[in-house]
């Protein structure tokens, strides 16, 4: 009886396998593309190319943009010593020094500053009192705060920041209240 029943499923599986076959294989000869769907296929294909190398020259162009934007980047970070030399030699002219000596110096220094601000370099602008951030501010050091509402902000400003276009090149160093 046992060998009846398994005969009769090998049986039932083998005809199911030979009405599963002969549909696919009827599908697969009647089904021959049109011109009308070649042609859908290829415009399809050609409407994806083209908007692909649409994107491409989009964003080729905004790689030089941004290129020529921080070119200058490393020229900008080394004369930031240059502007630092300067701010400090006000400084002490205003100290000890002479009118004369210290308007001539003056005058090379806006001068010099304009330029590079022509170029994008941009100052931040940090003042004791505002909030630290990480992405702006580094602090060297942190000293017991001389005010309750100075704790975890900025008490003094050691040198000032830049930025070149959006991006910052140098950043402002400061100490903290504790």
């Amino acid at each position: 009886m046992e060998n009846q029943d398994i005969n009769e499923e090998n049986i039932n599986i083998q005809e199911e396998g030979n009405t599963q076959s002969e549909p696919l294989t009827q599908e697969n000869v009647t089904e021959t593309p049109t011109a009308e769907e070649l042609l859908a296929v290829e415009k399809d294909r050609y409407i994806r190319l083209y908007a692909e190398f649409e994107n491409y020259k989009k964003r080729t162009s905004k790689e030089k943009m941004e290129f020529f934007t921080y070119a200058n980047q490393d020229m900008m970070v080394s004369m930031l010593g240059v502007l630092d030399d300067f701010e400090r030699a006000i400084k002490e002219i205003a100290k000890n020094g002479n009118a004369a000596d210290l308007q001539g110096v003056e005058l090379i220094y806006n001068k010099f500053k304009n330029k590079l601000t022509e170029k994008g370099l941009k100052p931040m602008e940090v003042k004791a009192g505002d909030s630290f951030n990480v992405d702006f501010h580094e602090a060297i050091t942190q000293i017991p705060s001389p005010s309750e509402d100075l704790k975890g902000k900025i008490v003094d400003v050691v040198e000032t920041g830049y930025t070149l276009g959006d991006k910052v090149i140098r950043f402002a160093k400061v100490v903290t209240g504790n």
